[in-house]
């Protein structure tokens, strides 16, 4: 079905209409052989609360961003290449239902869906998308994943030595390779995650250790390839901490809790939306 819309013009016109709404804030999005599968609006969970994103699914990358106006404009462009990405399905846990993991080498999140509906069809369309590209292109998907990070407000005292609390003064940070909440004390370290990014990344003291035994192994167990150990200060909770901040989490023009469409996947549609508008043309000469 993929393949049929390739060239579609119902499909040109989707991914025009896309881009203009990320305007300048967005990447070029119209390439030889992509196909917009579908797009909704999802609860995505950040740093300090669920907010609502419009997700677009196309058959090589998964595009999101902040909703200005809906169906009109978004800003915070996110491209997630389709390849890298692994899907979990998480549980309903109180006010958290219909969710699931969306898992990169780079960045892992949870999102969640308004029904169980769309969560079923949202995660099927994603795991077609991938199957299909890793067929194609004979690629293994990736072993390595970063960690989901646990929301601030989840964490009232520091995940690691569980005396801090944290205040305006006791900043939270996230540990890189776990994802907890953890005081600066407990996060003094760094280690460069290679899937992650190419600069020392804050992780916590009991991460530090496990990866400095990992580093230890004997040469018949290499260190993974994507953990790099540096060297860095204990001075405590200075030195940077933009890093710690979730790009996307700073606009609060929509909230989770607003009304919102339910999600379209594209298919059979197309069809008749060609056959009417050659019909049209036909009955117009």
């Amino acid at each position: 079905m993929v393949d049929r819309l390739v060239n579609s013009e119902a499909n040109a016109r989707r991914i025009a209409m896309v881009e203009s709404c990320f305007g300048s804030s967005g990447q070029p999005l119209a390439e030889q052989g992509r196909v917009l599968v579908g797009e909704g609006v999802l609860t995505k969970m950040c740093r300090k609360k669920p907010k609502a994103r419009q997700f677009f699914l196309f058959n090589d990358i998964l595009v999101y961003g902040n909703i200005v106006i809906n169906k009109k404009k978004y800003n915070k462009q996110h491209v997630i290449p389709l390849e890298e990405v692994k899907l979990e399905s998480l549980k309903d846990e109180g006010q958290y239902r219909n969710g699931w993991l969306i898992r990169t080498a780079s960045k892992s999140f949870a999102v969640y869906a308004a029904t169980s509906t769309e969560k079923e069809e949202w995660m099927a369309h994603i795991e077609k998308c991938i199957e299909d590209l890793l067929r194609k292109s004979g690629k293994q998907p990736p072993s390595e994943h970063a960690a989901v990070w646990v929301p601030d407000n989840e964490a009232s005292i520091c995940m690691h030595c569980k005396k801090t609390q944290f205040t305006v003064l006791n900043r939270r940070h996230h540990c890189r390779k776990c994802g907890s909440v953890v005081c600066g004390p407990c996060s003094s370290k760094r280690y460069i995650l290679r899937g992650q990014s190419d600069k020392p990344l804050r992780v916590c003291l009991q991460c530090f250790d496990e990866l400095n035994r990992e580093r230890a192994r004997p040469p018949t167990q290499p260190t993974p390839a994507n953990i790099t150990p540096v060297k860095m200060d204990t001075a405590g909770s200075g030195g940077d901490s933009s890093g710690d901040e979730d790009s996307d989490d700073d606009d609060d023009r929509v909230t989770a809790e607003e009304k919102h469409d339910e999600p379209k996947f594209y298919g059979d549609s197309d069809k008749t939306e060609e056959t009417n508008n050659h019909s049209s043309k036909d009955s117009a000469k």
